[in-house]
């Protein structure tokens, strides 16, 4: 199969399943684990923060960062299509007491601006904005970059109105490729910033959660209070080191490919491309035409060995990482050509 359905597919490497194997591991609770100490240091230093804390998954550090930064009765501001809530199961509301004030934006890009139009005024019969999300790159907008001048703007915007400001960096390392620059200089004036391990990095499990001292002990205490403590941990902060010290310079190919995909995919006939201004590694197409549905086209990709997601009623998602080369790029155009044929 060419999985094409997400970057969470990808394999450990060998490198990582040997520093899995020969891990030095200790309680993480009591805070005497080597490896996921060193991961954390390496992990805040990447991104220009104090300290960070290894997590489970993208989705609790989000929820974490949400519930230290917020108050219940407060706002998330955030993109209309976040990650935050289309996908993590209304969990601010949950866990923090929290509703979204959602930003629709045509290409899932936030700017000062568009901030500052939707936060409300400070009045008594107001809610007010308790943290601001910012996901970069943007997964349901096609892997769409919030730029640094846009984030550095967001940050100036936020720190004169005294609202926390957290990155959503699933896929941080993407951003940062795409932008030429380094992920310090995207996550600069972010109070916290999220990002995982086990996307494009391909370590098989966790993500981190990076912001100040402060910040990261009373996140500890949230990741406690959800379930999240891991007691010897280093066995999978071994792999999330090598991810973070070895994969993250070839991501660049993983974007050539993607490139080449919706040029290919674009070209053929029932198929349209979403655009971002920046291709990272997400590319997703609408199916048009009355002929045949997306979850037609996605069954017979499967019958020529190639999966997809599925997205709402029109969209297919298609999204490369490791693993993946040219060669089944191409398999995987003259795939969905086939199947375009026979679904018609």
């Amino acid at each position: 199969m060419i999985d094409l359905r997400s970057d969470t597919v990808t394999q450990p490497t060998a490198a990582m399943r040997r520093a899995m194997a020969e891990a030095e591991v200790g309680d993480d609770v009591y805070g005497e684990d080597p490896t996921v100490n060193e991961l954390e240091r390496t992990a805040a230093a990447i991104v220009g923060k104090e300290a960070a804390l290894f997590v489970p998954s993208g989705t609790m550090g989000n929820q974490i960062a949400i519930a230290v930064h917020a108050r219940p009765g407060t706002e998330v501001i955030c993109e209309a299509r976040a990650h935050v809530i289309e996908y993590e199961l209304a969990s601010m509301a949950v866990i923090s007491g929290c509703m979204p004030r959602p930003i629709a934006t045509p290409d899932g890009v936030l700017t000062a601006p568009l901030i500052e139009k939707a936060r409300r005024a400070e009045l008594p019969g107001l809610t007010r904005a308790g943290v601001i999300v910012v996901e970069n790159t943007h997964n349901l907008a096609s892997g769409a970059v919030t730029p640094p001048e846009h984030l550095s703007a967001i940050a100036d915007l936020a720190a004169d109105a005294g609202i926390p400001l957290h990155m959503d960096g699933a896929r941080l390392f993407n951003a940062a490729r795409a932008c030429g620059v380094e992920p310090s200089q995207l996550a600069r004036g972010f109070d916290s910033v999220m990002f995982c391990l086990s996307k494009g990095l391909c370590a098989p499990v966790g993500s981190m959660l990076t912001g100040t001292g402060g910040f990261i002990t009373e996140a500890r205490r949230w990741r406690k209070r959800l379930g999240g403590g891991m007691r010897q941990a280093g066995v999978l902060a071994a792999a999330g080191l090598v991810g973070l010290t070895t994969m993250r310079q070839r991501l660049g190919e993983d974007h050539d490919n993607a490139r080449a995909l919706a040029a290919g995919l674009a070209s053929l006939d029932g198929l349209s491309l979403d655009t971002p201004a920046l291709i990272t590694n997400i590319v997703y197409v609408t199916v048009s035409g009355a002929r045949f549905r997306n979850r037609q086209v996605a069954a017979e990709l499967k019958k020529d060995g190639v999966l997809c997601n599925v997205v709402g009623e029109e969209r297919l998602r298609f999204v490369t990482h490791h693993g993946i080369d040219r060669a089944h790029i191409d398999a995987a155009i003259e795939a969905a050509r086939a199947a375009l044929a026979r679904a018609a």
